[in-house]
């Protein structure tokens, strides 16, 4: 018996260890590709390929992010329903195989179509990942179970700045690396991912099956409106800086290396971020370190509106700005992840993610507007600032979890 308890117990472990690894590795893959478009934007634009023009850049980068969205706000409700493990696999064949195909496009119309299908793969990654990754830890750790699989995200964010700099003008590498990669991801998956005990578990129990309406009721709605603005104006930041932090500094005069090194020093900082992130809010409380991660948000996106001459004080400014912004925005998501209960969870998560990537889409369209207007540089963080504080607002309005919040959240849904 005690050999029988010991084996179980160690097949778990290992079924766990797989959990994380592979999502961690999925949000890489996503985390590289979102910002694999920003990184190329310059080179795209100053080789004029296929035509493209500033208007057509934002276009791309808008439809892509309309894909993404679309994904997300999809993908909760399927997860909560077919389960975890085939959403994130299929997301995964998905994007990688539009991926591949990406620098084949022989006109701006086809680039764009390709990103916005690629795009519907993608925004399920995420959400998905986040929820078995909460539901593989215990409850007080899932602060820091949501920011240790977002470090994935900035870690490829990472990944491709690196390689932006190292192929130069031949950025289609960064896409076929991409697809190939992701591929082979997908087949891991396959063999080694199982699917969420939790999930399991409430299909055995015959938990009913919760739709979008359920977050609509007293027992959420409060939580569900600020959870909404605040995932809408943090996700414009991660998704405006990512996409025109390059264009932005070299409008302010930093020369094209200098534009994209920032954008690595800015996810170095991210990754930071979230570590420290996830360790504060679970020892401190989600709610009270979010406001505060949003609040220094403020004060660093206002200090990249001005031109500094010293490469010092830029990288610092650069890195403690992908700090406290990136995880922000992701701390909100661990905030979901404690206040609701597992039969709603996935629907939950997915309605944070989708709801939150039309702000992902306005953020580089209003940015790109400015850029276009010849005015990104420093208007472009004057606009990001102001985000920032809508969404230090929305977090205050958020009922704490713990006390009578939990219970609420933790009450049968009807």
């Amino acid at each position: 018996m005690a050999s029988a308890t010991t084996s179980g117990a160690s097949a778990r472990a290992g079924n766990g260890s797989w959990t994380v690894a592979l999502c961690w590795i999925t949000v890489l893959l996503e985390g590289y590709d979102l910002v694999v478009l920003g990184a190329i934007i310059p080179t795209l634009l100053d080789t004029r390929h296929v035509g493209m023009t500033a208007g057509d850049a934002t276009t791309i980068a808008t439809l892509s992010l309309v894909g993404v969205a679309i994904g997300a706000v999809c993908v909760g409700p399927l997860a909560d329903r077919l389960g975890r493990r085939r959403l994130l696999i299929g997301s995964v064949v998905l994007f990688s195989l539009l991926t591949v195909v990406v620098p084949l496009a022989e006109s701006v119309a086809a680039f764009a179509a390709l990103r916005l299908l690629a795009g519907l793969g993608l925004g399920a990654c995420m959400p998905v990942s986040l929820t078995m990754m909460a539901e593989h830890m215990p409850a007080e750790r899932r602060a820091r179970a949501s920011t240790l699989t977002m470090t994935g995200y900035h870690t490829g964010a990472v990944i491709t700045s690196l390689l932006a700099l190292r192929v130069g003008d031949d950025w289609e590498i960064l896409f076929y690396l991409l697809g190939v990669v992701g591929l082979a991801v997908a087949v891991v998956q396959w063999f080694k991912l199982p699917e969420s005990e939790v999930f399991v578990r409430a299909r055995r129990d015959g938990a009913r099956r919760v739709p979008f309406t359920e977050l609509l009721k007293p027992a959420y709605l409060r939580a569900g409106l600020g959870i909404w603005v605040a995932s809408f104006m943090g996700l414009l930041l991660v998704y405006g800086l990512n996409t025109w932090l390059p264009k932005l500094m070299n409008d302010a005069g930093y020369p094209v290396p200098t534009a994209v090194t920032q954008l690595l020093v800015l996810n170095v900082g991210g990754v930071v971020g979230l570590v420290l992130g996830g360790f504060v809010a679970d020892r401190r409380g989600i709610k009270g370190t979010t406001m505060a991660w949003f609040a220094v948000s403020v004060a660093m996106l206002a200090c990249l509106s001005i031109r500094m001459e010293s490469d010092l004080m830029l990288d610092t400014v650069v890195f403690l700005t992908g700090v406290f912004v990136f995880s922000a925005m992701v701390l909100v998501y661990a905030y979901v992840t404690s206040f609701y209960p597992a039969s709603v969870r996935g629907t939950a998560l997915g309605s944070a993610s989708g709801i939150g990537r039309i702000g992902s889409i306005v953020g580089p369209s209003i940015t790109g507007a400015l850029v276009s207007s010849g005015v990104g540089h420093p208007w472009g963080f004057y606009f990001f600032a102001a985000v920032a504080a809508l969404g230090l607002l929305a977090v205050t309005t958020l009922p704490r979890v713990g006390g009578n919040a939990s219970a609420e959240a933790a009450a049968p849904a009807g």
